[in-house]
């Protein structure tokens, strides 16, 4: 729910921030109905984003809650990781944690969707970062984008990894596909969607904007 970049005020309520979206994507992964776990990720975030002092909102007057589309189960997918790509790296300039670097490590291709590169956090912390910009983009969701996975903010799905060869699956499931921080407040900075990362299909699912966006 969160990325790299932030505005200010870590400490005590960003550890707590972190913890609570770590034990709501782990709710998540835990309940035996993805509908019933949807429902409980949209309450459950609507109440950090109206209620926590690190609340990525510039302000929650008024905020009665995220637009979020109906679950829809032909949206989620479990899908390998093909780690045979090529090299590929960028770098995420932030206010708060200097540049912070991505490296390619796979891609997912899914039926009737295309494929999305897999991208793991170089720094410390690591973790994998999986955000895509579809043809809602810029019409009814955020233009940049929206994020399906981002581990080291706690934001996973689930998959399976075999130790002994490193490769493995992930859970994909655009109902939850939600926005950066930048979409609710220009003073965030955001790692975007790259042009693997881009696909040439609306996606129904996720998050929405509301009418005339958050800012």
């Amino acid at each position: 729910m969160t990325e790299v970049g932030a505005r200010g005020g870590h400490g005590l309520t960003l550890l707590d921030w972190r913890r609570r979206v770590h034990q709501l994507y782990a709710a998540v992964r835990a309940a035996a109905d993805p509908a019933a776990a949807h429902a409980l990720w949209s309450e459950g975030r609507d109440d950090l984003l109206r209620r926590h002092p690190q609340s990525p909102l510039a302000s929650s007057e008024g905020f009665d809650g995220l637009p979020v589309a109906r679950y829809d189960p032909r949206w989620r997918f479990k899908a390998r990781v093909d780690t045979d790509v090529e090299p590929a790296s960028i770098a995420v300039s932030t206010a708060s944690d200097g540049v912070v670097p991505f490296e390619r490590v796979g891609v997912v291709r899914l039926p009737h969707i295309g494929s999305l590169d897999v991208w793991a956090l170089r720094s410390y912390g690591g973790g994998i970062f999986v955000p895509f910009r579809d043809l809602t983009a810029g019409v009814s969701t955020y233009g940049a984008g929206r994020y399906l996975i981002d581990t080291v903010k706690g934001a996973d799905l689930g998959g399976d990894v075999d130790l002994s060869t490193g490769e493995g699956s992930l859970v994909l499931d655009f109902n939850f596909a939600y926005h950066p921080s930048c979409a609710y407040d220009p003073a965030w900075v955001c790692p975007l969607a790259q042009p693997g990362n881009v696909v040439d299909v609306e996606v129904p699912v996720g998050e929405r904007l509301p009418p005339g966006g958050w800012y």
